[in-house]
């Protein structure tokens, strides 16, 4: 079967480059053909709301269709309408400042043939043209990617992509910005669902001036990261919240527990750093809770099963519900030992002055019983929900007969 592709190409004021970037794709189209094995190869572009000679450049190529935004939409608007306006069954898009060489469509195609979903230029090899601060940015993107999807693609951020156009229904939807490739990128890696093959490619210095802002599209970026994570993994990067939040409380009460384990008794100028430790610990077993539940709720969403990853793991152990039951009534049992002084002594004479680190390490355990407690609840929750749903498929009931008050069910007399 051979493939169109279509090759859209975005461009924002880059009258220094445009012409330049489409007599280099009209003249790669022969050899896409051949070595990419597609069976035509269609070229638009879409000018960004353009205030200079873009549009007039890219009018003067034979062949080559043009849209237009009166207004500036952004980067991913432009390829997102690009790929509305072609008729590809493949669908790819290069930046217009001249640093993609055209004739890659062919190898990015090629690994389309090879079974990816979406194949991307790496920009990062060695003699890449890339500036030393971008080029740094998108290292770091990468690793953040990579620690949370547990996969490896090095160029996050490339801007030439070839994409099977049966796959769009499932990045969509994309930002309009720039960080429409870092999104599309976290979407694919978090989700798991498609396969991505990063393919090295050269890239070159642009020409003009570039549109991207260090700071405001970086911080863009990392949002972009951020959401995929936070739609997909939610676990794991609150995970990553509770392993910062107890390396600082293991900080903050280093000192007093040290001091307790040699003297075996805490100073009262230590109440502050205590305070600060439970603090601490409490938020983090409160992230941790969250963590368990937006696991299963992300899991039970996308129909994922269990997996081997640690969140998946310590839903099985930590929060089964026989381990439930037990660290609630050995954590509540522990908290009246701690406080039985104090109890016994009110009891008896109606005052309490018991020392304040038994107050505040009772208080920190009834506080994690409470805590696995609401979280037990939620887990079962979500876990009715997932038992009703199938009961619905199984049975192949309409979720409208399942609806309060009897909506959707109708009955006449005769």
């Amino acid at each position: 079967m051979n493939h169109t592709l279509t090759i859209v190409i975005p461009a924002l004021n880059e009258e220094a480059a445009i012409g330049d970037t489409i007599q280099r794709c009209l003249d790669s189209v022969e050899y896409v053909r051949e070595a990419g094995g597609v069976g035509d190869v269609e070229i638009i572009v879409v000018s960004d709301g353009s205030t200079d000679r873009t549009e007039e450049i890219a009018r003067s190529f034979a062949g080559v269709n043009v849209a237009v935004f009166a207004k500036n939409r952004g980067y991913g608007a432009a390829i997102k309408c690009g790929f509305e306006l072609g008729s590809g069954d493949l669908v790819g898009f290069l930046d217009a400042d001249g640093t993609c060489d055209p004739r890659m469509f062919a190898e990015l195609c090629k690994a389309i043939h090879g079974g990816a979903d979406i194949a991307l230029g790496s920009r990062l090899g060695s003699g890449s043209g890339m500036p030393a601060i971008r080029y740094f940015g998108n290292k770091v993107f990468a690793w953040m990617l990579g620690v949370l999807s547990k996969r490896v693609v090095g160029d996050t951020a490339s801007g030439m992509r070839v994409i099977r156009r049966d796959r769009l229904k499932d990045l969509y939807p994309l930002p309009d910005g720039l960080h429409f490739t870092p999104a599309m990128s976290a979407r694919v890696l978090l989700e798991n669902k498609l396969v991505l093959v990063e393919v090295p490619m050269p890239y070159a210095e642009r020409v003009g001036q570039s549109k991207l802002s260090v700071a405001r599209d970086g911080f863009r970026f990392l949002d972009a990261i951020a959401r995929a994570a936070v739609c997909y993994r939610p676990g794991r990067i609150l995970l990553l919240a509770v392993g910062v939040l107890s390396l600082a409380a293991v900080l903050v009460a280093f000192s007093p527990v040290a001091f307790y384990l040699r003297f075996h008794r805490l100073e009262e100028w230590m109440i502050y750093r205590v305070a600060l430790a439970f603090l601490l610990v409490t938020v983090g077993a409160q992230v941790f809770c969250a963590a368990m539940v937006a696991q299963k709720v992300a899991a039970s969403f996308y129909h994922r099963s269990a997996g081997t990853g640690i969140g998946d793991l310590l839903l099985r152990t930590v929060f089964s519900t026989r381990t439930r039951w037990v660290a609630s009534a050995v954590l509540m049992v522990a908290a009246i030992l701690v406080a039985w002084p104090g109890i016994v002594q009110y009891v008896s004479t109606g005052t309490v002055d018991m020392h304040w680190s038994r107050v505040l390490l009772s208080s920190l355990l009834v506080i994690m019983v409470a805590v696995i407690s609401v979280t037990s609840f939620l887990l079962g929750m979500v876990d009715l929900m997932d038992l009703q749903r199938s009961t619905r498929s199984r049975v192949g009931v309409p979720d409208r007969f399942f609806r309060s008050g009897g909506e959707g069910v109708t009955s006449s007399n005769r």
